[in-house]
């Protein structure tokens, strides 16, 4: 019985799943949003939220205590350099999820995670993919005809 259990196993094991919250809190880190299911999502909430108040107390310790969890140095100086200090004022509540519908494969619910005031990075960055793309689409286009 899992009576008073808090963790969601989410079907894999304990190194498995803690490898997939560190890919998906890199992943929210790097581009401020992802596209996950629900369930996934809930689950890093709660990783990526303490990951935040962690680098929040800005000491030697507590980036340690990052870097245990996520190995990446060039993610752990971005979160201590760039993402806390916008989120010192705040007590928490540091994400938001939005409700995409469901997977056309599976229906499993489709989720956008993303942090908080980082709106405007994330569509800045995905205009760039999308000019980046048309350029693409068009230089292929020349080079046909």
């Amino acid at each position: 019985m899992r009576h008073r259990k808090r963790v969601k196993k989410l079907n894999r094991p304990k190194a498995h799943r803690m490898r997939l919250l560190e890919n998906l809190a890199c992943a929210a880190f790097t581009h401020y949003g992802i596209v996950t299911t629900q369930t996934r999502a809930k689950e890093a909430i709660k990783f990526i939220e303490s990951l935040i108040t962690f680098a929040k107390l800005g000491t030697l310790a507590a980036r340690r205590r990052v870097f245990a969890k996520i190995k990446d140095k060039n993610i752990v100086q971005k979160l201590f350099d760039d993402i806390a200090p916008r989120f010192q004022n705040r007590k928490g509540g540091y994400t938001r999820i939005i409700s995409l519908g469901p997977r056309k494969g599976d229906g499993a619910e489709l989720v956008l995670l993303e942090l908080l005031g980082f709106e405007d990075e994330r569509k800045h960055k995905q205009e760039k993919r999308e000019e980046k793309r048309k350029e693409r689409e068009e230089h292929e286009l020349r080079g046909e005809g």
